[in-house]
């Protein structure tokens, strides 16, 4: 089994050639698990998956979750997601137009967050549609001790409402929806004591601070995160496939013309554990 590997920055990405003949081999899904946990992005360039393939994939790397059926009323939704803002699509725009702006996948449902999320690219946009990643575990390791002390304890709110703010009101949504919400701690703590924070556009508010205080704070650490040295912004070739570790990564696309046709199609490996 040959497997090749670029690191594309210290704290975050890297790019994975495999074979797709190889797909369901033990072996090579402990190596890229392992990839995974290490470098928190890993990109296969113009590997050119099937959705078959993508779904077999995912099923070697952990249990697969279906992320859209956990919206209520969306129990029926395909296992392959489709993102793209196509008027013939069966699409709610506001959830993609939400995803130009930086979050974590699944904080706002009742079951835990997606280990992880794997996309893959199947029709591009002429400009824009980039794809940008931060790392929360390395943003976190980077903040003075202090700050650290700060923020431990401190839990937010995250809710669907919050992470539309930016394109609709909350008028736009059903009643269900919402009213959807999570409470999650500020920093994540895993068993194995690796540390991330919890942060993205879902979070509303914190537990016990104004919303002037909350909202400022929200907003410094991510800024923080996504700075050079925690972030990388991926370009994307049609047929790459890229996965990232939801639990300690943030994503947004650069925004794209609607009409251009972008298509992405998305799966995502079950969570093993909640953020509380």
């Amino acid at each position: 089994m040959t497997v090749k590997v670029e690191i594309l920055k210290p704290a975050i990405g890297a790019k994975v050639w495999f074979d797709r003949a190889q797909i369901g081999d033990p072996a090579l899904s402990v190596q890229l698990q392992e990839l995974l946990d290490k470098h928190t992005v890993l990109i296969f360039p113009r590997i050119g998956l099937s959705d078959q393939e993508q779904l077999a994939l995912t099923d070697a790397l952990g249990e697969r979750i279906n992320i859209t059926a956990q919206v209520p009323g969306k129990g029926d939704a395909a296992e392959v997601y489709q993102v793209t803002l196509d008027e013939g699509a069966n699409i709610e725009a506001e959830y993609v137009l939400g995803t130009w702006f930086w979050h974590m996948d699944g904080l706002t449902t009742s079951v835990a967050p997606p280990r992880a999320t794997m996309l893959s690219a199947r029709k591009l946009a002429p400009k824009g549609g980039q794809t940008e990643f931060a790392s929360t575990r390395a943003a976190y390791a980077a903040l003075p001790d202090e700050e650290k002390a700060e923020l431990e304890g401190l839990r937010v709110v995250h809710t669907v409402t919050a992470s539309v703010r930016e394109v609709c009101g909350p008028e736009a949504l059903d009643e269900a929806r919402r009213g959807m919400f999570h409470v999650h701690p500020l920093v994540w703590t895993r068993p194995n004591g690796v540390k991330s924070l919890v942060i993205g556009s879902t979070a509303d508010r914190i537990e016990g601070l104004s919303q002037p205080e909350a909202r400022s704070l929200l907003a410094r650490l991510l800024d923080w995160t996504a700075q050079p040295d925690f972030s990388y912004r991926h370009k994307w070739e049609e047929g790459d496939c890229v996965i990232w570790d939801n639990t300690c990564a943030l994503h947004r696309v650069v925004p794209y013309a609607p009409e251009s046709g972008r298509m992405m199609h998305r799966t995502a490996i079950a969570g093993l554990e909640a953020v509380a």
